[in-house]
């Protein structure tokens, strides 16, 4: 099936479709970070397909440049990364783009979801204007217009929970308004919370996932069978090398757990290259919280702000965000992976009070279960800016399997 996928990212949908056999036509994405890891994402499968992987790892070693990779691969393969914004001006242009890439084809499935910060609960109550009449919210607009001119059988539409409530400058519900005119136009839509954890992936994390499909299709909403996840952050993270704040191991063969991996979709083939195993740097402070959240954790206690030590305190903010210092749970699953992860690291502290640190970006990115060969580009904080916004690839690939099983087109 021949898929477009909008709102990119740094590609945690499209991995998941990729993995599945669709064939991507284009993907549109206005973040030139991410539009680069989409980009050398496509030269990883290019240059894996083409036994010449040795290029990659010159890349990840720093030998060769970005745009020495890039010139091992075929033009037309990096053209399909469309880095604009799509808005009513770019938008025609965005057109001629995917038109060009798609040839004769005809567009099967669309997927994707507009960014997601307009309409997040945290991002709501911490928006003295609520959000109200922010232009984020009508994101979705441009993405029906994608509907009704490529008219695919299937669609996708990912974003967070507090969708099903934002309001827009009027007081009425968005939610109730895209579903209206996701019927306008020809297709019939159904919705469900689904939670990562359900496919696998080692974290909680509740989204919003519409599908929808042409009115005279025979099709229904997928019944998506629940995975049970047995694998612990702790075991995740095993045979990673043991590093403090502000180290960083970039290029550098390890022993995977080949079990544990591979029930992740982590392992691609032999791959062993331990890349971005990268801790932001911590102060003083910071690093006494820490270890006062562990050993609080190892107790079954959860950090209140206002529990530390008055020296320790460096907000006046003392009655919310109180769980601003939270550790990830070392003997089960992660709590959700968010952007916000690219500004302190705080909400992401290890589990091993040893290291006494937050997450690395590799450790994020496994997480959401995007392989250990994935790389993200350009600075550590865009890349766990891409990781917390993205999809999980293994719940993505689930879903795009059982759509590939089910609508039999």
């Amino acid at each position: 099936m021949n898929c477009l996928d909008l709102f990119s990212g740094a590609g945690g949908l499209t991995e998941g479709f990729v993995r599945a056999g669709y064939n991507i036509i284009a993907h549109v994405e206005k973040e030139f970070s991410a539009s680069l890891t989409l980009k050398t994402r496509i030269a990883y499968h290019y240059l894996k397909q083409t036994n010449q992987l040795k290029i990659y790892y010159s890349y990840l070693n720093d030998e060769i440049s970005r745009e020495k990779l890039y010139s091992h691969i075929p033009s037309q393969l990096l053209d399909s990364v469309i880095n604009e914004e799509i808005n009513d001006e770019s938008i025609n242009d965005i057109y001629n783009k995917i038109d060009i890439l798609r040839g004769n084809k005809e567009i099967d499935i669309i997927i994707g979801g507009p960014p997601c910060q307009a309409y997040s609960l945290i991002g709501r109550a911490a928006s003295k204007s609520k959000m109200v009449g922010d232009s984020r919210k009508y994101l979705y607009k441009q993405y029906l217009k994608f509907l009704k001119r490529y008219k695919p059988k299937l669609f996708v539409f990912e974003n967070v929970r507090g969708m099903l409530s934002s309001k827009d400058e009027n007081g009425n519900n968005i939610f109730e308004k895209i579903v209206i005119e996701m019927k306008e136009i020809g297709y019939n839509i159904d919705y469900k919370i689904l939670d990562a954890k359900d496919f696998g992936v080692p974290q909680s994390r509740k989204r919003v996932i519409i599908i929808g499909w042409k009115n005279e299709l025979n099709f229904k909403y997928p019944d998506f069978e629940t995975i049970k996840n047995d694998i612990t952050i702790n075991q995740l993270f095993a045979d990673l090398p043991k590093i403090k704040a502000g180290e960083k191991i970039n290029f550098k063969k390890i022993v995977p757990q080949i079990e544990v991996l591979s029930k992740l979709n982590l392992l691609d083939d032999d791959f062993n290259i331990l890349s971005q195993h990268i801790s932001r740097p911590n102060n003083i402070n910071d690093l006494k919280i820490y270890k006062i959240a562990v050993n609080l954790f190892k107790e079954g206690k959860t950090l209140k702000y206002t529990d530390l030590p008055s020296s320790l305190m460096s907000h006046k903010n003392l009655t919310s965000f109180l769980d601003r210092f939270k550790v990830v749970n070392g003997n089960g699953i992660s709590h959700t992976m968010v952007a916000h992860i690219a500004k302190d690291g705080h909400y992401y502290i290890h589990p091993d009070v040893k290291q006494n640190r937050s997450l690395t970006v590799r450790e994020a990115a496994r997480i959401q279960t995007f392989p250990d060969s994935y790389y993200f580009e350009n600075s550590r904080t865009a890349a766990f800016t891409q990781i917390g916004n993205a999809v999980p690839p293994l719940m993505a690939e689930i879903i795009a399997n059982t759509l590939k099983k089910d609508s039999k087109f």
